[in-house]
């Protein structure tokens, strides 16, 4: 399994990519086309089967964007979210579903209970 992460940057119309600590770099005219540029170039660089990314935008010209390859076991994931990345990276499965909470049902307050009428 392999992680790669690329400080994107957009300059003057062109998102350019670097990868963090590695040889990896890429540009395009637009994010989506850089995404698909580096998961290309992150699944030549390891043969592991299956591809999960995360893009998350910093500022309006500049982006994180990750990819995991070997995370999942044979599909391919592209998504727009940091929750995604932010669970494979750290080592983390499927999500877990949420507790159910109880709740406890309100009652109606009546005006009689405060002791004032609005109309007095």
């Amino acid at each position: 399994m392999g992680v790669y992460t690329f400080v994107c940057r957009n300059t003057g119309g062109e998102w350019t990519a670097k990868q963090h600590s590695g040889e990896i770099e890429a540009s395009a005219a637009t994010p989506y086309e850089l995404q698909r540029r580096l998961v290309a170039a992150a699944s030549a660089a390891d043969s592991a089967s299956g591809v999960q990314s995360s893009f998350s935008m910093v500022s309006p010209s500049s982006a994180v964007f990750q990819v995991i390859v070997g995370a999942v076991g044979g599909g391919a994931m592209i998504s727009g979210g940091a929750a995604v990345g932010g669970a494979a990276a750290s080592g983390g499965g499927a999500a877990e579903a949420p507790k159910e909470e109880k709740k406890e049902e309100e009652k109606e307050e009546s005006d009689d209970d405060m002791g004032f009428s609005l109309f007095d």
